[in-house]
């Protein structure tokens, strides 16, 4: 199963769902229209053993990111967005697929929270390297502790032991 988000290409183990939500009719024709500043995380997925992934991806290598400091901020809003989206979405959503995914999702047995920042290999001053993975990690692991107390800021070639493959 792949996914691309960007010029990047997600693959997933074969018996995992994954969605692209940010794609979803629910989302973009209802749920985001409730109020300014709903937002939603880039892909979801849901493993063998009901975990469930939400998946941030930030690609700055040629789109520079002009504030670092309030980037687990923005994944955590999107976290708690998408989390809040995922009943209403069970109840109310259009697309039968969407509406059986987010039945899954319900009956998920961990959240794992994953935001994937891709920045210049070589920085430059049109294209700095701005982010700094570790303080992001910190910051997002006391923001949404409740939520998961290990989220991972990965990026390619930094990918650690997560079970999918990303190019």
């Amino acid at each position: 199963m792949a996914i691309n988000v960007g010029d990047l290409s997600f693959a997933f183990p074969e018996d995992w769902q994954v969605s692209q939500y940010d794609e979803w009719a629910f989302y973009r024709n209802l749920f985001c229209k409730m109020w300014d500043g709903v937002k939603g995380v880039d892909v979801i997925a849901i493993d063998r053993e009901a975990n469930i992934w939400l998946i941030e991806v930030k690609d700055y290598r040629q789109h520079p990111r002009t504030e670092p400091s309030d980037l687990a901020d923005e994944v955590a809003r999107k976290v708690f967005c998408t989390l809040a989206a995922m009943l209403p979405a069970k109840i109310h959503a259009n697309e039968r697929s969407e509406q059986g995914f987010a039945k899954k999702f319900i009956h998920g047995q961990n959240l794992r929270v994953v935001l994937h920042v891709e920045q210049p290999a070589k920085p430059s001053k049109l294209f700095p390297r701005s982010i700094n993975p570790e303080d992001v990690q910190l910051k997002l692991r006391q923001t949404i502790k409740p939520i998961d107390p290990r989220p991972r800021v990965v990026a390619l070639g930094q990918m650690g032991n997560l079970p999918w493959t990303v190019q």
